[in-house]
């Protein structure tokens, strides 16, 4: 590292806040830029490139590794990858990549025969451009016009047109700042869409007619009462009826209409109720609700469509089996749960009789996809593990058979005897068993020397499952362990398990990602300082939290667009995401109590004096959801604090957001360069 010129050093400037008697010192907040994302402070954007610049010169000294390990990774990817076609009505669906291409073409043709018609051509839409992403792709009920939404900057504020199939040309842009799916109405005459604000908050669902002017367009629903609660749109299963949502990470509030004339007034289902969530498809003339009323662990009920409020179970909530989801098909309920943290697949007929769809191996990912129509021949299901290929089938319910349509192709070769997986139950120090997917190649000596690459999420109740990952492989053949730690904040055990991280919880989800660490280093995988890890946005805070708590277990540290600079941004509701986040992390503003807790742990504030491990931390420009200044500020304080000469680099998208570069190639870069950083501060 010493061919490296001296590290950026960002210039601290006094800025301070007094919230609740305590007096906040910020000599970095010169870095956030108030027209975020259309940045322009010339003060920031030179520091921003010095950081980029440095990145670079480290890049350029291990180019080759990273090279080889892109083309590792690209060799395990099928150039030509194309999706299963999907049926709905009299056409078949399906996406494919052009070899070499960054991006998707999406087709379909005639069931009963025909030629392959392009519906989107990505690689055109995206050329001549740094950024392109596809946000949604809805054909109209009769076949000939096509809505998409895409985002060209990385700001996830979407364009949404209209294209008539017929020319391939589009007829009409309806806004510039959609999000979310649209939906049409069921003549096809309409499309029903949500809208984002100046602070990026989806607060409004609006109707337009095509032809007609974008200010005769009807607001349907603007959301008023609630500052932190998002709009979105749906359509029911059988099509007739269309939803539109409002809530926040812990309440949901439905209203329905016609699909067939979204202009009538919305009826309500339920008032919101404060930490209720449901979630609500419509068949056979009734409502069935997922819904976390009476139990943790969620149930599913009925209704009547002429009394929505009044709710019958048809399945009790458990405490063994967490409910994470239903759909009404028309003979079946299509039911995901999860029985001990492994995903369970129940189809469930209307008179009541279940039938769990199986599969073989002790730990898993399986899931309902892929299943337009409302009355589908057979039921299509992905399925994956830490050492089986994502694997697509179709599973017939008149037969009981499980057919395999597509095996995930490893074009350089893959031999899954050749790796073994798994699953730890580690002890956290409140004695509460987390569990650990671990996956290494056979022939890994668990003899405390080994190295390791431990990954984690734990937040929003977003589960990370054992799934299999073809760039891992480049790890795992170079002698490695690979692992994920289910923590808290996840919902991997259940609803419960969620909430056991959020708010006044939130340390077990630190405290359960050092312990499942240590427990790997007590089951003989690895030892402290050959551990590398990775998070991002949420679980980027993860990463700074237990960098800052326990430095000495990890040997490289890699946080993607982190959420390090909690407290400032819970105490700022102009930002887009504050108030809606309040509910996850706690109000600072109004709650002393929250504001003390949050400064207890937020990672940016207990930056200290101590040596810290190699670290990289990437961030993007217009990124709406964790902005640029967090991982900026971060590193800049991390460079003033820290008392150790390891590596540490900041790595700014100038031209993408919170995903990161847009086309798979360029995606794939950007893994090698994560993969080439722990390789070399771990030799």
């Amino acid at each position: 590292m010493t061919e490296l010129p001296t590290p950026p050093k960002a210039e601290q400037r006094p800025y301070s806040y007094e919230r609740h008697g305590v007096t906040i010192e910020d000599p970095w907040h010169w870095l956030r830029d108030p027209k975020h994302p259309n940045v322009d402070d010339p003060d920031v954007l030179a520091y921003l490139k010095q950081e980029n610049a440095y990145f670079e010169g480290w890049k350029a000294e291990h180019q080759g590794l990273i090279d080889q390990l892109f083309e590792e990774m690209k060799g395990r990817i099928k150039e030509d990858e194309s999706s299963v076609p999907i049926r709905d009505g009299e056409w078949l669906y399906w996406w494919a990549y052009r070899p070499g291409a960054q991006y998707r073409t999406w087709y379909r043709k005639k069931f009963a025969g025909g030629a392959d018609v392009v519906l989107l051509d990505e690689p055109a839409e995206a050329q001549d451009r740094e950024y392109f992403r596809l946000g949604a792709l809805e054909v109209s009920p009769d076949g000939k016009l096509l809505a998409t939404l895409a985002d060209y900057d990385g700001s996830e504020r979407f364009e949404l047109r209209i294209r008539e199939l017929a020319t391939g040309k589009d007829i009409e842009t309806v806004t510039k700042v959609g999000i979310g799916i649209p939906v049409w109405s069921s003549d096809s005459g309409g499309i029903v869409f949500t809208e984002v604000n100046d602070n990026w908050r989806s607060y409004r669902a609006r109707y337009h007619r095509l032809g007609r002017p974008s200010d005769e367009d009807i607001t349907i629903y603007e959301e008023t009462e609630e500052l932190g609660f998002s709009v979105g749109v749906g359509k029911s299963q059988d099509r007739s009826i269309l939803f539109v949502s409002t809530g926040d990470n812990t309440t949901t509030e439905v209203r329905f209409v016609s699909a067939a004339d979204p202009s009538q007034p919305l009826t309500l289902i339920s008032a919101r109720k404060q930490g209720r969530e449901y979630h609500v498809d419509a068949a056979h003339g009734k409502f069935w609700i997922h819904t976390n009323d009476d139990h943790v662990n969620f149930r599913i009920a009925v209704a009547d469509q002429e009394r929505p409020e009044e709710w019958e179970t048809v399945v009790p909530g458990s405490e063994r089996v967490y409910l994470t989801h239903a759909t009404s098909y028309r003979d079946h309920l299509a039911i995901s749960s999860r029985l001990e943290g492994l995903d369970q697949l129940i189809l469930r007929t209307y008179d009541g009789k279940e039938t769990r769809i199986p599969f073989e191996e002790a730990s898993y990912s399986a899931f309902f996809m892929g299943n337009p129509e409302f009355a589908p021949a057979a039921y299509r299901l992905g399925y994956s593990s830490m050492v089986t290929p994502t694997t697509v089938y179709d599973y017939h319910p008149d037969s009981g058979s499980l057919d395999v349509l597509k095996v995930q192709e490893i074009p350089s070769g893959y031999d899954a005897s050749q790796y073994a997986t798994e699953r730890l139950m580690v002890d956290a120090r409140d004695g509460v068993q987390v569990p650990v997917s671990v996956v290494y190649k056979r022939g890994f000596e668990k003899n405390g020397e080994g190295k390791l690459f431990l990954y984690a999420y734990g937040a929003y109740g977003h589960a990370i499952p054992p799934t299999f990952n073809s760039n891992r492989i480049s790890l795992l053949d170079r002698g490695w362990a690979c692992a994920i730690a289910h923590i808290r904040g996840g919902d991997d055990l259940g609803y419960q398990w969620f909430l056991d991280g959020k708010l006044a919880k939130r340390t077990n989800t630190f405290n359960d990602f050092v312990d499942a660490a240590k427990g790997l280093i007590a089951a003989k995988f690895t030892r402290g300082g050959r551990i590398a890890i990775n998070g991002g946005s949420a679980g980027g805070e993860l990463m700074g939290a237990v960098a800052n708590s326990d430095p000495q277990l990890w040997g490289a540290v890699v946080a993607d667009v982190p959420f390090v600079d909690v407290l400032n941004t819970m105490l700022d509701d102009t930002l887009p995401l504050t108030p809606g986040e309040w509910p996850e992390w706690g109000n600072p503003i109004s709650d002393e109590t929250a504001f003390n807790y949050i400064r207890s742990y937020s990672p940016y504030d207990n930056v200290k004096a101590q040596d810290y491990p190699p670290m990289l931390i990437t961030g993007g420009l217009t990124d709406p959801r964790v902005t640029y200044w967090e991982p900026a500020k971060w590193a800049a304080k991390l460079r003033a604090t820290k008392t150790d000469n390891n590596l540490l680099l900041l790595k700014i998208n100038m031209g993408a957001g919170h995903g990161g570069k847009s086309g798979r190639w360029d995606r794939l870069h950007e893994v090698a360069e994560t993969y080439g950083f722990m390789l070399t501060q771990m030799e």
